[in-house]
């Protein structure tokens, strides 16, 4: 978040915002499209592979969370102007989880979900907007130290995602290797590939007049498959007794970083195909 401020500006955040029909099409995708892919696949992981319940809820709560923060980076390597939109949609869909979440919990599998709604908060301001803020006034203020970093935060920003994304998998590698381990791998992959082509086939609907429709198709299948797998783990932790709850959201934090910095892989060479054509 550091990295995305620093190479942004007040105009890029205040121009983001000026996009009401792109900001609402990611929110529908993140809290629309996803919620119902997951309680799809909560039915196919009991009536297909036969798992447990609590499997299938595990699934249904990594769909419910909000977006998360690697898609803002995950953005900014693609399509970089993209970057500000991407973070307005994160932090509205964060923003908003602390309500939204626990509804769509009660409508899916009937759990109440009580939220520490100032805990949230502290952390969308202690990882988003402090970072952010900090790195946007360093940007207009010192621009020469700006210079000299810059080079060096992406490949500090892909170790610190790296860190992230593995540590809980590390933890939890128990119920990786479990019987279950392989049906969940498959179901939260299936789960993340399908959130990623409804994200991206959703906004090239809504929005196919846009004249960066690609850019912004990127941008919102990055938010509609990158979910806060972490948050999902911790309420699992917090809030169900069954263990196995945790499961899908503990896979789900490498397999959504993998698939979305591979797809980062892939785009990345299209957005500069683009930009060399527009130019």
């Amino acid at each position: 978040m550091f990295a995305v401020g620093v190479n942004s500006s007040e105009k890029d955040f205040l121009e983001a915002f000026n996009r009401p029909a792109e900001i609402a099409t990611g929110y529908v995708g993140q809290f629309v499209v996803k919620p119902l892919l997951g309680y799809l696949f909560c039915i196919i992981s009991a009536t297909v592979f036969g798992l447990p319940t609590a499997i299938g809820a595990g699934i249904v709560l990594v769909a419910c969370v909000s977006g998360a923060q690697l898609s803002n980076y995950a953005t900014f390597l693609t399509d970089p102007q993209m970057a500000p939109l991407s973070i307005v949609m994160t932090s509205l869909s964060t923003a908003s989880a602390v309500f939204v979440t626990p509804l769509l919990l009660l409508l899916l599998i009937g759990k109440r979900l009580p939220v520490d709604v100032k805990g949230m908060v502290f952390s969308i301001t202690q990882i988003v907007v402090a970072p952010i803020t900090v790195g946007l006034l360093l940007n207009r203020f010192s621009p020469h130290i700006c210079n000299a970093i810059r080079p060096f935060l992406p490949p500090l920003s892909v170790l610190v995602a790296a860190i992230c994304a593995g540590a809980p998998v590390a933890i939890n590698i128990e119920s990786i290797y479990s019987p279950f381990g392989v049906a969940i791998l498959f179901l939260v992959v299936a789960f993340h590939l399908s959130s990623f082509i409804a994200g991206y086939i959703l906004s090239g609907f809504v929005l196919r007049d846009s004249p960066d429709v690609k850019a912004l198709q990127r941008t919102i299948s990055f938010e509609t498959g990158m979910q806060s797998s972490l948050l999902a783990l911790a309420l699992a932790n917090k809030f169900f007794e069954d263990p196995v709850v945790g499961m899908p959201p503990a896979v789900s934090t490498a397999i959504m970083s993998l698939m979305g910095f591979g797809l980062v892989l892939i785009w990345a060479k299209g957005g500069k195909n683009e930009t060399k054509n527009s130019t």
